[in-house]
């Protein structure tokens, strides 16, 4: 009787390490960069979602004919806190830039969630019913825990216009309206 051999199909103890090595040095260069990805999509989205309710305030003011403002709000329901604690964008009848009885609330964006932070030199920006923002300029400074090359910036004109902050001298920081670097906290 003759004992027929099996043919075994599989992968041997060295093959497996061997893939298993692979897969290791893969995940250790993708992994970090998988991180960096998220963290600059967030920043990208939180400064978007500042963009869209400063264009829309400029909007508003120049749609109603009357001045809108857009403050920095940790209520949502008041003119007060830190940039990252969230805003607020409401009709300024008076233009004293605070929400007073009768002023309507048209926006309201929540603190950020991520932990970042906003920093503007002003508590407001105010928009004429001509769309302009005098005596309101400078830069929104995003920051995550990268620091200041990482940072995304927004630079709001006297003409009410908001413009991404460049790094016009490629020294790896994007600058201000004044063309200085940007800081972070």
């Amino acid at each position: 009787m003759r004992k027929e051999l099996k043919n075994y199909r599989g992968f041997t103890l060295i093959e497996l390490m061997m893939t298993l090595v692979i897969a290791g040095i893969l995940l250790t260069v993708a992994v970090p960069s998988f991180s960096e990805m998220i963290k600059n999509s967030r920043l990208t989205t939180e400064i978007n979602e500042l963009v869209t309710v400063l264009n829309y305030g400029r909007t508003e003011a120049i749609k109603r004919g009357v001045d809108v403002t857009v403050c920095k709000s940790n209520t949502g329901t008041s003119c007060a806190g830190n940039w990252e604690d969230g805003w607020v964008a409401f009709v300024d009848l008076n233009d004293d830039g605070a929400i007073d009885t009768g002023e309507t609330i048209l926006r309201i964006h929540g603190a950020l969630s991520t932990g970042n932070t906003l920093a503007f030199p002003r508590n407001r920006i105010s928009y004429s019913a001509q769309g302009f923002a005098v005596g309101f300029t400078g830069t929104f400074v995003l920051c995550d825990d990268r620091g200041a090359p990482e940072a995304k910036g927004e630079v709001i004109s006297n003409t009410g216009r908001a413009r991404k902050a460049v790094d016009s001298d490629t020294d790896g920081t994007v600058e201000d309206g004044s063309g200085n670097n940007v800081t972070c906290p």
